[in-house]
Parts: C-alpha cells; structure tokens; sequence
C-alpha cells in the first residue's frame, strides 16, 4: 500500500483540477522506471483508467494505481509534498531504498 501524507494531498487535488481531472473519479499513478543518478525513478502522473493488472489503493482521499511490476518497489511508501525553501515537489519516502540520490527522485535497492 501507498500512504498519502495531507500536504500531498492538498497539492494532488489541486493539480488534479488544474489539468482538468476529478481527484473523486480519477488516479494517481506512481510507477518506477529504469533511471536516475542511483538506477530507478520515480513517476508520477494523473490518469483516468486502469490496467486489468494495475494495483489500486485510497489513502487520505487519494485513488492511487501502480503497476504490476512497480508495486513491488512501492510496498510502504508514503507520498509527501516539500514546499520548502530547497524547492518544492513530491517526495517518496521509500522504506525499501537502500540508497537515494541527493535530490531524492532516484532510488536504488
């Protein structure tokens, strides 16, 4: 499962909005793809269907759809918003990281 933190939230809904999504009716999908400074990275967008074999969870109001393969990097991670002074964006606290680059968008195992 993939937890959502309330700042995530807040800046998932209003993203959703401004690209023309529903957050009641439409997903997150977070995926892990080849690539990054440490081997994998993280992928993040909206979309409105799922795959027969995508993984579906809710957290905090957020409908979220990982793929097959992806899930199995994703087990426990919790999706954060920065809006700090070193820039901001989503974060993905992974606890299955061994290994995370400086600026926290790769990841390895």
């Amino acid at each position: 499962m993939i937890k959502v933190s309330e700042s995530a939230k807040k800046k998932v809904i209003e993203l959703m909005t401004e690209d023309g999504y529903n957050s009641l009716t439409d997903f997150v999908r977070v995926a892990v793809k080849s690539g990054g400074c440490s081997g994998l990275s993280y992928d993040l967008k909206f979309d409105k269907s799922q795959d027969s074999e995508d993984k579906v969870f809710e957290d905090n109001g957020v409908k979220i759809i990982v793929d097959k393969k992806s899930f199995l990097y994703l087990i426990g991670t919790t999706l954060e918003y920065s809006g700090g002074l070193n820039g901001a964006g989503f974060v993905f606290n992974n606890p299955n990281a061994n290994r995370t680059c400086g600026c926290g968008e790769s990841f390895s195992l």
